[in-house]
């Protein structure tokens, strides 16, 4: 849910920056010394730009977002996979260390039982 936030924190913050730029060219070309035709033009031409440019703006964060969610996907098999594979390894250790205390107390038993016939 705290991603989902911070995405829409994103967003809003490029969607705020267009605007500012928006409205600071808009005023700028307000007391701008033209003729009101030349301004209206210029600021319809500004405009399309403007929303070609904040329509750019979302679609990179969209993309952004998607491969951030897939890579923690990724990471998220990734780290199952080794955990999967640390349990098999721990498993075969287990196995290992079990066989060979058997083997070494096969080995004391025989140990013991020359002991035992040397005493006697």
């Amino acid at each position: 849910m705290a991603s989902n936030d911070n995405d829409n924190s994103l967003i809003a913050g490029a969607l705020f920056l267009v605007a500012g730029g928006i409205v600071g060219a808009g005023v700028a070309l307000l007391f701008a010394p033209q003729s009101g035709t030349k301004t209206r033009k210029d600021i319809c031409r500004f405009a399309r730009k403007a929303r070609r440019s904040a329509e750019d703006a979302v679609e990179v964060v969209e993309d952004f977002k998607d491969n951030l969610s897939d890579i923690v996907e990724e990471v998220g098999e990734r780290a199952t996979e080794i955990l999967e594979t640390g349990k098999d390894m721990a498993y075969g250790a287990k196995k290992k260390l079990l066989k060979a205390l058997e083997e070494s107390g096969e080995q004391l038993e025989k140990q013991r039982a020359k002991l035992s016939k040397l005493v006697g």
